[in-house]
């Protein structure tokens, strides 16, 4: 007989039975793009739809993904709709850059993320995420409510800070993650006149207000370059070898230019640790609501910690605090929805001899969201399971049926980074806390540029034993 307990499963909506309006696509679409998808969007390997005249194929397949992403990448360009939306806000950031802005950017990042160089930033991450708990113990007494989503985003940002800035992002970090929350609200949403192809000139009436924090978060990298270009000036032998430095050491005819600089270390600054701090956030709150997984993951954290294991070794120490982890970015994936639109006309068959027929300019869609809820793919696809994610069960998942970090050419360059940090902070945090869901809470996920909590996360952090 099995004994184990059900499995908790999170909120999120319900699949549609019947299909929206064009305006209630519209008013979906522009409030939570989560909810707009139906039945056949978690059933089906791959569906054709059509709006305004546009046809989107969304695509669930494993080998269909791969055949988009990876084996024939090239002939795949960023959607028009998906740079509207990212544009303004990181223009080329390497989430936005394409042809040669694009490779040049990715070449000149590429040594800071190598999963080598990435082991580097361990001992970073755990005095940060250690200075974090110190502050809990200090600022709040024992079963105090936080919102988690708030918390780490803060801890998030001064891991990133620290690790590829040295501590010189020139903001005040106390107030940092409302201004992520303001400039997601207003610039990383879905306008009318995107879903229209208006082109960007056309005023964007939901963003309006946005360019303002825009603006600040322009000021803050303005100043953060001109502060260590001082410092390279001024004491060159005392300048931190660091992402931030080796940037503005790109500078040139062959490198970058400094607007390509300067939307880079914004991309850092903002997307580069939201997605990271979402996760954590979501990780926290299914632990809080399964018992036997939050058991498991103290007695590891306990044992790997009391033999004194170094911070680097924790992410293979710790199969089941990765797993978690693994698993909240299953259910809430960071980047839900992966867009990309056909450059010429292309053909793929199935191993079964189904074949899809990709027209140049269609739409394509690979789902995240969809995608790590599919029935065809997982057992019990709405439950928190990080049973999956166990070294003995890995082999069960195509790699193509979960991308937390997408695939391809296009792949979070800092995927490793992520890793590492998250086992690290949740390591640190479960180590002295217990954080338990506030009864009555309802928490429910929103689609922005990121899989985010409407009105937070808020959970009892209770001093588990003394530090």
């Amino acid at each position: 007989m099995d004994m184990r307990p059900e499995p908790f499963v999170p909120p999120a909506p319900e699949p549609r039975t019947v299909p929206p309006s064009r305006l209630e696509v519209i008013r979906t679409v522009m409030r939570n793009p989560l909810e707009l998808w139906g039945k056949p969007s978690y059933t089906l390997p791959w569906i054709e739809t059509k709006f305004l005249k546009e046809r989107t194929l969304i695509v669930n397949d494993p080998g269909l993904i791969r055949h988009i992403l990876v084996d024939n990448s090239a002939n795949y360009e960023m959607s028009e709709i998906r740079q509207l939306i990212l544009r303004p806000i990181l223009r080329d950031g390497l989430l936005t850059a394409e042809g040669p802005v694009w490779k040049r950017s990715r070449k000149a990042m590429a040594p800071v993320f190598t999963p080598r160089h990435s082991r580097g930033f361990a001992g970073q991450m755990l005095a940060k995420s250690e200075e974090y708990v110190e502050k809990y113990a200090a600022d709040h007494p024992s079963g105090a409510v936080h919102d988690i989503s708030v918390d780490m985003t803060e801890l998030a940002f001064a891991i990133l800070s620290e690790t590829l800035f040295s501590g010189e992002i020139v903001t005040e970090s106390e107030k940092f993650s409302d201004d992520v929350d303001s400039l997601l609200h207003r610039m990383g949403r879905v306008d009318p006149m995107d879903l229209l192809r208006a082109p960007p000139w056309v005023p964007r009436v939901t963003r309006i207000g946005g360019q303002r924090v825009l603006d600040k978060f322009r000021k803050v990298v303005a100043d953060t370059m001109i502060q260590r270009q001082k410092r390279i000036r001024e004491t060159p032998d005392a300048v931190p070898q660091d992402f931030l430095t080796l940037l503005l050491q790109l500078e040139g005819p062959d490198g970058l230019t400094m607007a390509e600089i300067e939307d880079n270390i914004l991309t850092f600054i903002g997307a580069g640790h939201e997605t990271t701090a979402r996760a954590l956030a979501w990780t926290l709150y299914c632990v809080g609501q399964s018992p036997h997984v939050r058991d498991a993951m103290e007695t590891e954290i306990d044992q790997v910690l009391s033999e004194g294991a170094e911070p680097v070794d924790w992410l293979e120490r710790m199969p089941w605090v990765r797993a978690a982890f693994e698993e909240a970015l299953r259910l809430y994936p960071p980047a839900p929805s992966i867009n990309r639109a056909a450059i010429r006309g292309d053909r793929w068959t199935s191993p079964t001899g189904e074949t899809v027929t990709i027209d140049a300019g269609v739409t394509v869609l690979v789902m995240p969201w969809t995608l790590h809820r599919h029935e065809l793919y997982w057992e019990k696809p709405r439950a928190f399971m990080p049973e999956r994610f166990l070294p003995e069960n890995r082999g069960n998942i195509n790699r193509f049926q979960y991308l937390p970090f997408g695939a391809g050419p296009r792949t979070c360059i800092g995927a490793v980074f992520a890793m590492q940090e998250a086992v690290i902070a949740l390591a640190v945090l479960m180590k002295s806390y217990r954080f338990d869901v506030v009864p009555g809470t309802k928490v429910w996920p929103v689609q922005k540029l990121t899989t985010q909590p409407q009105d937070g996360i808020p959970m009892k952090v209770v001093r588990r034993r003394s530090t």
